[in-house]
């Protein structure tokens, strides 16, 4: 089992430059970024764990900026996106800004994906709610044939480019790996055709060996092994709990191979805090 935190790089948060650096110290495994480019101040899209949005959301940096900063001043820790949301990003760019940190890091991206939850948002990109999965897949095919193809091209409804030229190619062959950042009872499909593990949050559904028997399942039918597919789980930690060593043993026996702790946008030494206080925990579960 790997520990890693997943967190927003906010501009009144610990920075990315100290934060990397502190998580390789004590032992952690990988930084997760979470990104939203801007919050329309409409908000007529709920926050989809009810109640007020919380202020990191629209004071978040550039997720590959933060994750850069991070990457230039360690060498093992992995550099995740929790997650890139595919229907604000152009796939040209954003293949180019994935390949080149993944090749400027030495091979530690981990490429999570979603579509997002903020109709207001997504449509400043021009992106229309109801087609969010459509575009999310075409996004995502045409990124891989930038990263994998001397010449990608790629023609469908929402992407649309003729052969280019587009290198760096990322340092992991095939790409970074890619974790789908979602579920639903489209999910097994969507990762069977383009992803390559599956990024749940701990407890927001009951039936978790359903749904990981389901893209199993679908991964088959595709022809592709399920045994080496990712399971990064996010958990969820209280402040009054910290983190629940049966919870863990249950991830553990599910099959997770990774867990993302929680990390709220905390100055610099209430944030090392934390992460002693993190680390002292996960020592003691052996």
């Amino acid at each position: 089992m790997d520990f890693g935190i997943i967190c927003f790089p906010t501009d009144t948060s610990i920075e990315p430059q100290d934060l990397g650096p502190a998580l390789e110290a004590r032992g952690f495994e990988s930084l997760f970024y979470a990104e939203h480019t801007h919050i329309p101040t409409s908000r007529r899209s709920p926050f989809i764990t009810g109640g007020e949005l919380p202020s990191m959301y629209s004071h978040s940096h550039d997720q590959f900026v933060a994750l850069s900063m991070a990457a230039a001043v360690t060498k093992t820790l992995k550099l995740g996106t929790g997650v890139t949301l595919l229907t604000e990003h152009d796939p040209i760019h954003i293949a180019k800004a994935a390949a080149s940190l993944d090749r400027l890091s030495g091979g530690r991206l981990i490429f999570g994906i979603g579509a997002g939850w903020n109709a207001e948002e997504m449509a400043d990109h021009g992106v229309q709610f109801a087609d969010r999965w459509k575009v999310t897949r075409e996004r995502m095919l045409a990124i891989k044939r930038i990263w994998c193809d001397e010449e990608p091209e790629y023609h469908g409804q929402f992407v649309d480019f003729p052969p280019m030229w587009c290198w760096p190619k990322p340092q992991q062959a095939g790409g970074p790996p890619v974790l789908m950042g979602a579920y639903s009872k489209y999910v097994p499909a969507r990762i069977a055709e383009y992803c390559d593990g599956w990024m749940p949050i701990e407890g927001l559904f009951a039936d978790f060996p359903g749904a990981l028997a389901d893209i199993h399942a679908a991964m088959r039918a595709r022809g592709r092994d399920p045994a080496g597919l990712d399971i990064t789980v996010l958990a969820e930690v209280s402040d009054r709990r910290g983190i629940d060593p049966a919870r863990l043993d249950r991830m553990v026996s599910l099959g997770a191979n990774r867990v993302l702790l929680p990390f709220a946008d905390f100055p610099r030494d209430e944030g090392l805090r934390v992460l002693d206080e993190y680390a002292t925990t996960i020592a003691q579960l052996g």
